[in-house]
């Protein structure tokens, strides 16, 4: 890399009002090689997994393996897509076992959880669970969306959500928005879904 310029960065000095001025170098990036299109778009960020099931044919089915915090969707016994996942925090945790998608809502919504908001839409209580916390006077109940639901059991399904890195859902297994909506897609009812620790 090559140094074209500097910049001033001001720092200001403790108690004093005044501050110190540092002078960082701005370097030029060299130009990227020409990259084959169709393999950068191929090629997935580390946080959203990856899929090449479009080509491949056969029944699908699913493994979500907790203690990797990933799901795996096979077509015709072959791994066609991987994706990471959040499960169910400490206290609700997803529990292992043998399932399938018993329904599958595009635009589903939480009749559980969700906020309390006023008739304004402000937030009174964030993150609620309506079979515990009780609805302040006048507020509304504000459903936890829940885009791409595949239902495996009760209240349990596969959704698209928020993934810290970690379990964090009230037992639900959340995937990020473009793998929610593959796996919607490449799944039908009754495409059996394998939990395991």
């Amino acid at each position: 890399m090559s140094c074209s310029n500097e910049i001033e960065v001001r720092h200001p000095i403790p108690g004093t009002g005044a501050f110190w001025i540092e002078k960082v170098p701005v370097y030029n990036r060299p130009r990227a090689s020409r990259v084959n299109k169709t393999s950068q778009l191929q090629t997935p960020r580390h946080d959203e997994g990856e899929w090449h099931g479009d080509t491949m044919s056969g029944s699908p089915s699913m493994i979500i393996r907790l203690s990797e915090q990933k799901i795996y969707f096979y077509k015709g016994g072959k791994l066609a897509g991987v994706s990471p996942i959040s499960s169910g925090r400490e206290g609700m945790a997803t529990r292992a076992g043998s399932f399938s998608v018993i329904e599958k809502d595009r635009d589903h919504a939480s009749s559980l959880f969700g906020d309390y908001v006023s008739r304004d839409g402000t937030v009174l209580k964030r993150e609620i669970d309506v079979r515990k916390d009780p609805r302040p006077p006048g507020a509304l109940f504000d459903a936890a969306r829940m885009p791409c639901f595949m239902r495996i059991t009760g209240a349990i399904g596969m959704h698209e959500g928020y993934l810290p890195g970690y379990p964090a859902s009230h037992g639900c297994i959340r995937l990020p928005q473009r793998m929610a909506e593959i796996f919607f897609h490449h799944s039908s009812v009754g495409t059996p879904v394998k939990i395991v620790p």
